[in-house]
């Protein structure tokens, strides 16, 4: 079993994911431990129209609830977040969400980028990005402001994606600290907890 270097301590993850993600989110979702520490904030590409469904299925499998926040909630450790359909999701200072309706980016909302790059700005180096499958660039501007702001980076191996566009993008714009399939994330994610009493 591979040890990573985790004498850092963080305080969040963020994980960003497209076409070809859904089941990877679910197996880290339903493998994580239950009493998990860190708050997960994922941002997934998803149908704007289709408000319901998708937290549920999710939710389903996890062994965590998932749970859509609202504008200006307040993250708590231990939780699993979801960005809303339709909706960019902020970290701000303060450690609280901001949903915009603001235009699209890489033709997403939310865009991976937003969520990344805002939560790189207040978590600085106590962050770790997570960039899963996905058809288009989204979230590569990302990982690089988290790599550049002394954040932990993470792609999923690309030759185990189904869509590889993604991690390839973070890939090139950035130097990635770890390229993993969905089972080694999990290990990470496990020996991550581990270090957290």
């Amino acid at each position: 079993m591979k040890k990573y270097d985790l004498s850092d301590k963080y305080k969040a993850i963020v994980i960003g994911g497209s076409a070809g993600s859904f089941q990877g989110v679910v197996k880290i979702l339903s493998n994580i431990p239950e009493n998990f520490k860190l708050p997960i904030i994922m941002c997934l590409h998803r149908l704007k129209h289709v408000r319901n469904g998708f937290v549920e299925a999710l939710s389903i499998k996890s062994v965590k609830p998932v749970h859509e926040p609202f504008d200006k909630e307040s993250i708590k450790r231990g939780r699993v977040y979801l960005a809303p359909a339709n909706y960019h999701l902020h970290i701000e200072l303060g450690h609280t969400f901001a949903l915009s309706t603001d235009r699209l980016e890489n033709n997403s909302r939310p865009a991976i980028d937003i969520t990344l790059e805002t939560a790189a700005y207040v978590y600085k180096e106590k962050l770790i990005g997570i960039l899963l499958s996905g058809a288009n660039k989204d979230g590569a501007k990302g990982m690089k402001r988290i790599k550049d702001r002394g954040g932990l980076t993470i792609i999923q191996d690309p030759s185990t994606c189904m869509i590889d566009t993604m991690p390839t993008a973070a890939k090139n714009m950035t130097e990635i600290d770890y390229s993993l399939d969905i089972d080694e994330i999990i290990n990470f994610l496990k020996q991550l907890d581990s270090q957290y009493k």
